[in-house]
């Protein structure tokens, strides 16, 4: 399964929120899936692309993690 995450780069995020970011969710897709490629950039919309899985259960896990991001980025 392939994931492409795009955030807008006209959202201004604090410095390392990507990689933190990309870590939480590396943690908690590999729980859920055996095999993928995560990719994150910055581009002109948010958009979320799942290539081969599952794409309303990668937006739930995506949604959590957006929602926890206290707990993983402070």
């Amino acid at each position: 399964m392939t994931i492409e995450l795009t955030i807008d780069r006209m959202k201004k995020l604090p410095d390392g929120a990507i990689p933190a970011l990309e870590s939480e969710l590396v943690k908690k897709l590999s729980k859920q899936f055996d095999d993928y490629q995560l990719t994150i950039k910055r581009g002109g919309n948010d958009g979320l692309t799942v290539f081969g899985g599952d794409k309303k259960e990668v937006e739930q896990i995506l949604q959590e993690t957006w929602e926890s991001a206290d707990e993983w980025f402070y």
